[in-house]
């Protein structure tokens, strides 16, 4: 079942997308809600709203699936991996460290845009980029999990875009701290929330989602690869964040940027100069992941903002005179 947030006539809603056509759920139902009772739950509201009557898709703005609680966005792909580091580092490889265990950081829930909403270029940006990944959403709370409990607590998966502003990220990330308002601005969440038991014919004998994605740059393919593809696969992730913590339902976790082209970054690095060159205000980025659906975003001019004022040079007294 694929369930929907979204807007008509000012008034934001929620549904079961089938076809062309939303089928609205009784007024004040979120997804979060739906997410939170549980997928056997989730499947009947959803099927009493299939008997309902129908809201043309074309009618209506898709906001991002759910209002997630909190954004992890891992780095699972090693062909991204090294060919970011090359681009913003100027390094080649990948850290050992990387393949030891699962690495994220928190992003921004607040920052979460819609399927079809524009994206603006950050302030100060001029190597915006944009990354195709895949995101799981959980469905119950639980803590230290193991891989085999997390895949029962996986409640459906959506697709993520994590735009990123690489020349605020490499100046940061040399703090050894971040990223942060290298990507801060804009998640593209949706187009809508699919069940995890969708999907479930994609996984190969290995455990991992074969799904086909794609990514292109006003109508050019630039990139194309498998999601498992990655060096772990979801129920991994999900473990490894509630590793001497929790995880809550609602929460979305990002695979990282899928590899051959995933991102603009990771072809400057392999290729050795910004071609294609970075996004620009009009380009619209399409991307579509097999089994899950597409998400279409226009990029627009960001606002313009005074520059950031630099550290003070401090003396070291350490008493007042």
């Amino acid at each position: 079942m694929r369930f929907a947030t979204y807007q008509l006539h000012g008034v934001v809603s929620a549904g079961v997308v089938d076809g062309d056509d939303v089928h609205p759920l009784p007024a004040g139902t979120t997804v979060l809600d739906l997410v939170r009772a549980g997928l056997p739950a989730a499947l009947e509201a959803g099927a009493r709203a299939m008997a309902g009557p129908p809201v043309p898709l074309d009618d209506v703005r898709l906001l991002p699936p759910l209002q997630a609680p909190t954004v992890r966005d891992f780095v699972a792909f090693e062909e991204h991996v090294e060919g970011v580091r090359k681009a913003i580092d100027g390094v080649a490889g990948v850290v050992p460290e990387w393949y030891q265990a699962p690495t994220f950081y928190f992003t921004n829930p607040y920052a979460l845009v819609g399927a079809h909403d524009d994206v603006a270029v950050p302030p100060g940006s001029e190597r915006f980029d944009f990354e195709l990944e895949v995101a799981v959403v959980v469905g119950r709370d639980g803590a230290s999990l193991t891989p085999a409990q997390a895949r029962e607590h996986v409640f459906g998966y959506t697709v993520l875009n994590d735009w990123s502003a690489r020349d605020l990220q490499a100046r940061e990330m040399k703090v050894n701290l971040g990223p942060a308002k290298g990507k801060d601005s804009a998640s593209t969440l949706g187009p809508w929330l699919v069940t995890a038991d969708e999907l479930e014919p994609f996984r190969d004998d290995d455990g991992f989602l074969a799904l086909d994605l794609r990514v292109s740059v006003n109508g050019t393919e630039i990139g194309r690869d498998l999601l498992s593809n990655m060096g772990w696969p979801f129920e991994e992730l999900i473990s490894y964040a509630s590793r001497g913590t929790e995880v809550r339902a609602g929460d979305v976790l990002g695979s990282g940027t899928c590899g051959n082209g995933g991102c603009l970054a990771e072809l400057w690095g392999t290729r050795g100069d910004t071609a294609p060159p970075p996004l620009q205000p009009g380009d619209v980025v399409e991307m579509t992941v097999e089994g899950i659906g597409t998400i279409r975003n226009r990029v627009v001019a960001g606002v313009d903002l005074p520059p950031v004022v630099p550290a003070r040079p401090r003396p070291r007294t350490r008493a007042r005179s």
